[in-house]
């Protein structure tokens, strides 16, 4: 998320949003996507602030903003999805126990994690949560996980042999918690290991921030770009060794065709050993866009190349890897909260 356009993401922009988005049956006459893309079935709603997971090889999403929720929930989600490669639509499964944006998405054990968040509970859209949730598919129900220390949400998260990690973001800077000025930037780094209800505290980023994205390759965690509360986007490209634990600054962000260097709000994943940067957003005087360039990292020289243009630049969407694919979901065509799409774009490089 990001300053004072996202803070003012009003019920007015959402239904505006509902009217601008077609269904993919009506977008069949559109131009073909680029090369390298497809489509998957779309989202039964549209939503964006998502970090959708892999679970016994179906694709979760979990809660998010969306345009069609019902106005008292603020336009936040308690909706999940699940969907498998070859199905022709989305499964619903059984709901958030509360409306959530932005809960992080991960599998450990068979159990689905939807970490963190914000929720309207202290009467703002930006209540910042501490609780972790936990879906079981074979009870079917949703309980409550190992709560962490601290409210946090917009952080980067893995789940790296069975430990939890969980880096940078933002957390209440105060008593209060409901709009985006009480909130402050970290590069807290914290783990939860098997069996353990104690999450614990590692060697943190080098830089505080939010929005950020994160991937591994090679027992490594690269935790790219995102923002800061009061001074915008940044390009900033850290690599976490799980091995000997620790913290090394890589290539940043390339400078793209439009808007500042770096991004909030993007999506990363690997395949293939190599990392892929999609979308995310800025915002300027003019109101600001959304990134089209996807951009892929090379180890071994250091260096970001631009590997392909998104069919649908978004922000606020997520991004995974299942099979020889990254699928990219949901999210916002245009800075902010309009134009929240159920989009589902599939990428082979």
């Amino acid at each position: 998320m990001t300053g004072s356009t996202r803070r003012d993401f009003s019920l007015a922009t959402l239904a505006l949003a509902a009217a601008s988005l077609l269904p993919s049956a009506a977008r069949a006459g559109q131009a073909p996507s680029p090369a390298g893309w497809s489509r998957a079935p779309d989202l039964p709603i549209r939503v964006q602030e998502i970090y959708p997971a892999v679970m016994g090889g179906r694709i979760y999403v979990t809660g998010g903003l969306s345009p069609d929720m019902a106005p008292e929930q603020l336009n936040i989600s308690d909706r999940v999805f699940s969907w498998a490669p070859g199905e022709a639509s989305w499964r619903e499964e059984p709901r958030l126990p509360l409306p959530i944006h932005h809960p992080y998405g991960l599998e450990r054990e068979g159990k689905l994690f939807a970490i963190g968040g914000f929720t309207a509970r202290e009467g703002g859209r930006w209540s910042m949560s501490e609780v972790v949730h936990l879906l079981d598919p074979q009870t079917g129900g949703w309980r409550f996980g190992p709560q962490m220390p601290q409210p946090l949400a917009e952080t980067v998260a893995i789940n790296h042999e069975g430990t939890i990690h969980l880096v940078t973001g933002r957390r209440p800077s105060g008593f209060q918690n409901t709009e985006w000025p009480h909130h402050s930037d970290i590069n807290a780094h914290l783990a939860l290991s098997p069996g353990s209800d104690a999450w614990v505290t590692l060697p943190p980023a080098p830089t505080a921030r939010n929005s950020a994205a994160g991937a591994a390759v090679d027992g490594r965690w690269h935790v790219i770009g995102g923002r800061t509360v009061s001074g915008g986007n940044t390009p900033v490209h850290e690599v976490y060794d799980f091995a000997a634990n620790r913290w090394e600054t890589l290539a940043p962000l390339p400078a793209p065709e439009a808007g500042p260097r770096g991004a909030g709000g993007l999506a990363a994943a690997a395949l293939g050993g190599t990392v892929y940067v999609f979308g995310g957003e800025w915002f300027d005087a003019a109101g600001g866009g959304v990134y089209s360039q996807v951009w892929a990292y090379d180890g071994a020289e250091d260096r970001w190349r631009e590997a392909t243009r998104m069919p649908t630049p978004r922000h606020g969407l997520g991004a995974l890897t299942l099979g020889d694919a990254i699928y990219t979901i949901g999210g916002a065509a245009q800075a902010g909260g309009s134009e929240t799409t159920a989009s589902v774009e599939v990428f082979r490089p």
